[in-house]
């Protein structure tokens, strides 16, 4: 049942299979990937290929071997939006799947814009509805750029997610995006004129961060103490912070 309603949205036969055989697992080598979606191992690379492409899977090394792990299946909320009734048939059984190997803590590497646009995204399945952010404001409006962080804007005022956001005076562009009430947002200057040459968000378990355009690669990390660390370094940044005007 669940494999038939996978391939609604584009997860059909042995990508299906595979895909469900990461999540089972958890961490593993392609070969045991493959042999527990039973594919050959030349199918089992062009399949990773794709899932890795689609932003549902991803491989990390560890000791000079891949392993083969699986993002956090809302990604699929986010990504196909255009498909998004359908998705929420099967997410809940996605997750429980997931929640087995949710034990030890999550890094995800991911490369280029692609990536970027990735964990940009993820950032939208905030679920305590407030999301805290040191920004880059240079290196934002030059990658990904001012047009998709303004329909990023725009999906987080439409769900309701709160901003609370420290910036650098030094790395200020143009005056856009300052506290307002009707966005969501707040924002204060951070006391030192250093500027801020990555991007974090810190929400739920979650730290994301955005690198500049120079190392072009986005990385999030998923362990509940350490966003409590960079949660309570944020609240001491916050504290310490200019409070901006309000639109």
């Amino acid at each position: 049942m669940l494999l038939s309603q996978l391939a609604k949205i584009g997860l059909s036969g042995k990508k299906g299979r595979f895909y469900l055989a990461a999540l089972e697992l958890g961490e593993a080598p392609v070969t045991a990937v493959a042999e527990q979606a039973g594919i050959g191992r030349t199918t089992a690379y062009d399949i990773l290929d794709a899932l890795i492409d689609e932003g549902l899977l991803n491989q990390i090394e560890k000791q000079g071997k891949a392993y083969v792990v699986a993002e956090d299946p809302a990604v699929l909320m986010r990504n196909v939006e255009q498909r998004q009734s359908l998705v929420e048939e099967v997410l809940p059984e996605i997750q429980a799947i997931y929640g087995h190997s949710l034990f030890k803590p999550r890094i995800r590497y991911h490369a280029g814009l692609d990536g970027i646009i990735t964990v940009l995204n993820d950032t939208l399945n905030c679920r305590s509805g407030a999301l805290c952010g040191i920004l880059s404001m240079v290196e934002l409006l030059g990658s990904p750029g001012e047009d998709f962080m303004r329909d990023h804007i725009r999906r987080r005022i439409a769900i309701g997610l709160r901003l609370r956001v420290v910036r650098s005076l030094s790395e200020e562009v143009n005056e856009i995006w300052p506290s307002s009430v009707e966005e969501l947002r707040e924002v204060r200057f951070s006391p030192a004129e250093m500027p801020f040459t990555m991007t974090s968000y810190i929400y739920d378990d979650k730290v994301a961060y955005i690198s500049s355009r120079r190392e072009n690669f986005a990385l999030l990390i998923q362990s509940a103490e350490f966003a409590g660390l960079q949660k309570a370094l944020f609240e001491t940044l916050w504290a310490a912070s200019q409070q901006a005007p309000t639109e």
